[in-house]
């Protein structure tokens, strides 16, 4: 009763796919223990170097049951590739595929319906300048309104134009997401819109005077934008550690 498939699929794919699935699985599993996750809904994605396929995960599967072998490969129309026992959310791949579409540099989106990001995503001045982790994701944030269920494809083009070249989005009403060049850029991008969104919340709730950043140093974090976002970021750094985290607290993501 509760057994799931367990595909075997470490000979079956390339060592570079291979990894990815273990980086992602091990995502799925941080997003669960940091309690972003959404019961069963949601996604993380991730591009399998050098294909236009992707990885997402099997639709009734809770993140703390992500492995490696049951992710679920897919192209851009959310079509399974490879033989599996699983089936995919295709109304969760639209966001994703919208990203993947038009953005080369966007080999990881990850989006997440946590309390935070639709409680500031929902107030009319959205993510506001009140901690350094606003900071991060102020330098390239863009919104999108709400319009619904994402089942209708044709969104697709007016999300696309709201994203344009920045890696951090919130959705009005619905939640938030991140993109980056790898796993650990996407997931420690969202760690910060994560956290700037609490912060935010708590603040706002103390019902004290607020100090915002001020003026001049928002202006010179938006014209250092371009040199953080175009080189090694800190979540490559960082990604290293948060393998070893998710080994730590459950290393059957590898499986």
């Amino acid at each position: 009763m509760f057994s799931l498939p367990k595909p075997d699929l470490k000979k079956r794919v390339s060592d570079k796919e291979w990894q990815l699935r273990i980086d992602l699985a091990a995502c799925y599993r941080l997003v669960s223990h940091f309690n972003w996750d959404d019961l069963i809904y949601t996604h993380l994605s991730a591009r399998i170097p050098g294909t236009r396929h992707y990885l997402i995960n099997a639709f009734g599967l809770a993140f703390d049951e992500v492995t490696a072998s049951n992710l679920v490969k897919v192209d851009l129309a959310g079509n399974i590739i490879d033989d599996s026992p699983f089936s995919i959310n295709p109304a969760g791949f639209t966001i994703h595929s919208a990203i993947h579409e038009v953005r080369e540099d966007a080999h990881c989106v990850i989006h997440l319906h946590t309390a935070e990001m639709i409680a500031v995503a929902t107030q009319k001045q959205g993510l506001l300048p009140y901690s350094q982790y606003s900071m991060f994701s102020l330098s390239s944030l863009s919104y999108h309104a709400y319009e619904g269920l994402a089942v209708d494809s044709s969104e697709k083009q007016r999300l696309q134009d709201d994203l344009g070249h920045t890696n951090y989005m919130l959705l009005v009403n619905h939640g938030g997401l991140t993109l980056g060049p790898t796993i650990g850029d996407a997931f420690m991008r969202m760690y910060d819109l994560q956290r700037a969104c609490e912060i935010q919340i708590m603040i706002q709730s103390a019902g004290q005077d607020i100090t915002p950043v001020p003026q001049p140093i928002l202006d010179n974090i938006y014209k250092q934008a371009n040199i953080v976002h175009t080189g090694s970021t800190g979540g490559q750094l960082a990604w290293p550690a948060m393998l070893r985290k998710a080994y730590k607290l459950d290393p059957s993501f590898m499986e």
